[in-house]
């Protein structure tokens, strides 16, 4: 992921296999689904996301890609 980073808290719909999700987002107004991946200290100390549930995630600026830092 590049430095043009920014973070929101979206709601996870679908899990993705590889440990990677379909995460709603509302930004600027806008409802987006962005495929975002675990972050490696949550995959690491195996922290579980399933769907429904709220996360935090770093997102680039093009809003193709994120990383779940948060379960929250």
């Amino acid at each position: 992921m590049g430095k043009n980073l920014e973070t929101f808290v979206g709601f996870v719909e679908e899990a993705l296999p590889g440990a990677n999700f379909k995460v709603r987002f509302t930004i600027n107004g806008q409802e987006r689904t962005i495929r975002c991946y675990l972050s490696g200290k949550m995959y690491k100390n195996r922290i579980y996301v399933g769907i429904g549930d709220y996360v935090s995630a770093t997102i680039e600026k093009d809003y193709s890609l994120g990383r779940i830092v948060r379960r929250n």
